[in-house]
């Protein structure tokens, strides 16, 4: 092939954007190439993938979980270093293939009842609209910086909410999810925006068991338990309080059920995982590029200022077109090959 894919696999290669144009050359010459993994940013080498690239083959991949699974080796690009941190990854939800996917997806969304869930839509467009007041009364010259005085806090508000963690004690979300997706770079792999002296107890009992960066000024692998010491404490602690005095919020109701749905401790503490990583990182990074969406299209901005309805299939629209979490991983079912999914570019 005369298309070089090596790229996609350097993240640098996304400091400036998703390389379009280099998917479409790739596109264009085969549905499925080829992709090594060289070591590269401290990391080793990798076995390689197949990069699945048109919009009909993906979907054929997903639909398939007995051909291409989540659990044989995880969703992430790069292999858990040991089998020891493989095994720990295969016990969150996003890396489980069914029936066990849907045992734990089942009582998560009958967490979300509508009382629930209408409670949250009030508590979130109050925040939204505190945040843009906030942000009008504070601009200087009537400009802000979208992504750190909205973007960022408002996830973290609303999964306080789902979570029924103390206001406080919301950039613990903020630190967790950095630590997390930019382990690789030094400023994000020690962030430390939460302040302890305005946390509650168990937000600073919680920091006692935090990971401290080796002599290098490494932090150890986020993607390991060992290396989240300080969420997966601050998670046993808090399912303690729910379990003694629930709340209206998500995890409360998600805690209480019972039988089958009923989760162990190591579930409840991944789920948490998920909530306050995943679910922080999506929305703090769709929503600017969201912003960044609008923007390069006026049109389509002032359609959408207009025609209020088309919200509704707006959302859907920008998360296809500004896609936060970019590849996913599958792996063949009694092969060693995996297949690597780009959502901005199966959704092109």
């Amino acid at each position: 092939m005369s298309v070089d894919p090596a790229p996609l696999v350097d993240p640098r290669t996304y400091v400036d954007g998703v390389p379009y144009d280099l998917l479409a050359e790739l596109r264009a010459a085969a549905p499925v190439v080829w992709v090594d993994e060289p070591p590269l940013l401290g990391l080793p080498g990798g076995p390689g993938f197949w990069l699945v690239l048109r919009h009909a083959d993906v979907t054929e991949v997903l639909k398939q979980p007995g051909l291409f699974s989540s659990r044989l080796g995880a969703t992430q690009i790069r292999d858990p270093a040991t089998p020891a941190d493989l095994d720990y990854v295969r016990r969150m939800m996003l890396n489980m293939d069914p029936p066990e996917h849907g045992r734990l997806r089942r009582p998560v969304a009958r967490s979300f009842t509508p009382r629930a869930v209408a409670a949250l839509e009030a508590s979130i467009r109050a925040n939204a609209a505190a945040l843009v007041d906030r942000v009008i009364g504070d601009a200087d010259e009537g400009t802000c910086d979208f992504a750190r005085d909205l973007a960022a806090d408002l996830p973290l508000l609303t999964l306080a909410d789902v979570l029924g963690m103390p206001e406080p004690d919301r950039w613990l979300l903020y630190d967790w999810s950095n630590r997390v997706i930019g382990f690789q770079d030094p400023d994000y792999a020690v962030s430390a925006a939460f302040d302890p002296e305005a946390g509650t107890p168990a937000a600073r009992e919680a920091l006692r068991h935090r990971p401290a960066p080796d002599a290098d000024g490494r932090m150890p692998d986020p993607r390991t338990r060992a290396g989240m010491a300080d969420l997966y404490a601050y998670a046993h602690l808090l399912a303690e309080s729910k379990r003694r005095d629930p709340g209206p919020d998500v995890m409360s109701i998600l805690l209480a059920q019972r039988g089958e749905d009923r989760l162990t401790v190591d579930e409840f503490e991944n789920m948490f995982w998920l909530f306050a990583v995943a679910g922080n990182e999506t929305i703090r990074n769709g929503l600017p590029g969201a912003m960044i969406a609008l923007l390069e299209h006026p049109d389509e901005l002032a359609r959408l200022r207009d025609e209020r309805a088309l919200f509704d299939t707006a959302v859907d629209e920008l998360l296809r077109w500004w896609t936060p979490a970019a590849q996913r991983s599958r792996t063949g079912a009694g092969a060693v090959d995996t297949v690597a999914r780009p959502d901005t570019a199966a959704g092109r």
